[in-house]
């Protein structure tokens, strides 16, 4: 079961890994929220969808049995909240800094989580916040963290932010080496649907030519994917959101 859910999650079938999840979901507090960042992520790429994510969101706090539990449900609610605020213009900066403070309480020091939810504090630090300090030192606990751990999905992404604020810092041969690396390690565990952001990313801080080189595949990668992340789709394509708005645009905001 574990194999085919990581395998549609890559190609960006999150409900069809998610439906997988839900007889289980319903039961065991695990499996509930699991499902229930399935379809978090499925916002993060789509920026839709949200009544499911928090269908399932509200099963898994429903669901949680002790306080490792109740810490991860409280880190995929304070995620939830901002991706909504990212990307579906809504302002949820306050609930989002109240959950993620609630899963840092709950957690020890050492504790499994503590990498993940370090990475999403940077987030908002570095997305809502607009403190790059402090996003840089969240992203290097959960960089090492991650590292410990052995979680390379976890440290692709925190290679990925790490490089964007060298980027941003005017610093543009450590920001290739992140990418690279974040790069490297998405093609090596086969999360396809982390690859095009990867290297669109890659492509900002190179040489022209290899640029729109990265950008072509980028772009080959997200119409092969139907159109995910639609963030980076309509970034590569120029095209305006469907409703004429402004899209917040996520550059390196995959987890």
């Amino acid at each position: 079961m574990a194999d085919v859910v990581w395998r549609l999650r890559s190609r960006g079938c999150w409900q069809e890994a998610a439906d997988l999840l839900r007889p289980q979901a319903g039961r065991d507090p695990t499996a509930a929220l699991q499902r229930a960042e399935l379809l978090i992520e499925q916002c993060l790429f789509t920026a839709d969808h949200w009544e499911r994510a928090e269908d399932a969101l509200r099963l898994a706090e429903a669901s949680v049995a002790g306080s490792e539990h109740r810490a991860a449900a409280s880190c995929a609610r304070g995620y939830l909240a901002y991706v909504a605020s990212v990307l579906s213009r809504r302002d949820r900066l306050d609930e989002a800094q109240a959950a993620l403070g609630r899963t840092s309480a709950l957690l020890p020091p050492k504790a499994p989580g503590r990498p993940l939810l370090d990475f999403r504090r940077g987030l908002v630090a570095e997305n809502l916040l607009h403190d790059p300090a402090a996003a840089h030192s969240a992203y290097t606990r959960a960089h090492e963290g991650a590292q410990e751990r052995g979680d390379d999905l976890l440290r692709s992404s925190t290679w990925c932010h790490l490089a964007g604020l060298a980027a941003a810092a005017g610093d543009p041969e450590q920001a290739r080496e992140g990418f690279g690396a974040a790069l490297e390690l998405r093609e090596r565990l086969g999360y396809t649907v982390g690859v095009a952001p990867a290297l669109a990313s890659l492509a900002e801080v190179s040489e022209p030519a290899e640029a729109e080189r990265l950008r072509a595949e980028a772009s080959r990668l997200v119409q092969a994917l139907g159109g995910v992340p639609v963030w980076l789709a309509r970034r590569l394509s120029r095209d305006p959101a469907p409703d004429g708005s402004t899209v917040h645009e996520p550059k390196h905001g995959i987890s």
